[in-house]
């Protein structure tokens, strides 16, 4: 695969480095995925990084980005742990799908991270210049074996008619949803609905951002298996973090 314009321009370098957040799965346990979260070279905040971000320049920025999560992923130990590795892309970077993905392949092969233990996940905050095209990623990352995620879903103003063109393998309720859930009829009213309709697409759900045991309570009440916040684990800067669960043991199915 030659690549396309976007694939050949030489752009600037950025300093980047990782941070890991588990993302639990209550039932067994353990981690079922660790998100990159970007950084600057000594820890500095994403926001920081962020602002260097141009249109000329995030092609650069996005395969920097995934280069970056796979290595140091690797390097953290995740391959042992058999979790997967949920990477934040941009769209709009994504010139080919085909194309640009060339890198990320090559990158897994040389440090030996299991390309079917990745997750590429994109914001429904992100301005979608074309959704088509989008949806384009999704499908052929689909057929390479990638799982995709929308991520912070409830905070756009895209919201369900931005999943009836796009269906991801998982879906993260933003945390705008998830806060205070416990003592929030609608909130709870909204996310059961959200859990029914997810379930019948066959569409994996993540809360994200819990803080409360109250707001964990809740949520493992209603069914949500795949959980990720503060209460569980902060990030870790460079290194995968251990989780706890509040309630101390793993949820057991019933037989």
């Amino acid at each position: 695969m030659s690549g396309c314009q976007g694939c050949r321009q030489e752009d600037a370098a950025f300093d980047l480095a990782m941070a890991f957040q588990p993302i639990v799965d209550i039932v067994s346990g353990e981690v079922w995925a660790y998100e990159a979260l970007v950084r600057g070279r000594d820890g500095q905040g994403a926001g920081q990084v962020l602002k260097s971000v141009t249109p000329e320049n995030r092609y650069a920025f996005d395969q920097q980005c995934r280069v970056a999560a796979i290595t140091q992923a690797v390097e953290a130990g995740i391959v042992a742990t058999g979790a997967r590795l949920s990477i934040n892309f941009l769209p709009n970077a994504v010139y080919s799908p085909l194309a640009c993905i060339q890198l990320t392949l090559r990158t897994a092969a040389a440090v030996g991270f299991p390309t079917d233990r990745l997750i590429f996940e994109f914001t429904e905050n992100e301005e979608m210049v074309d959704t088509r095209h989008v949806g384009e990623i999704i499908d052929t990352y689909r057929r390479m074996g990638f799982a995709t995620a929308l991520d912070d879903f409830g905070a756009g103003h895209a919201g369900l008619s931005l999943l009836a063109r796009l269906q991801t393998d998982v879906i993260k309720l933003d945390m705008e949803l998830i806060r205070g859930i416990d003592a929030s009829r609608p909130r709870r009213m909204i996310v059961e609905g959200l859990l029914a309709l997810f379930a019948r697409m066959g569409i994996t759900t993540i809360a994200e951002g819990i803080e409360t045991v109250a707001e964990y309570r809740i949520l493992r009440e209603m069914g949500v298996r795949y959980m990720q916040g503060y209460l569980l684990a902060r990030p870790g800067f460079r290194t995968l973090p251990a989780h706890i669960l509040p309630e101390g043991e793993p949820l057991r199915l019933s037989a």
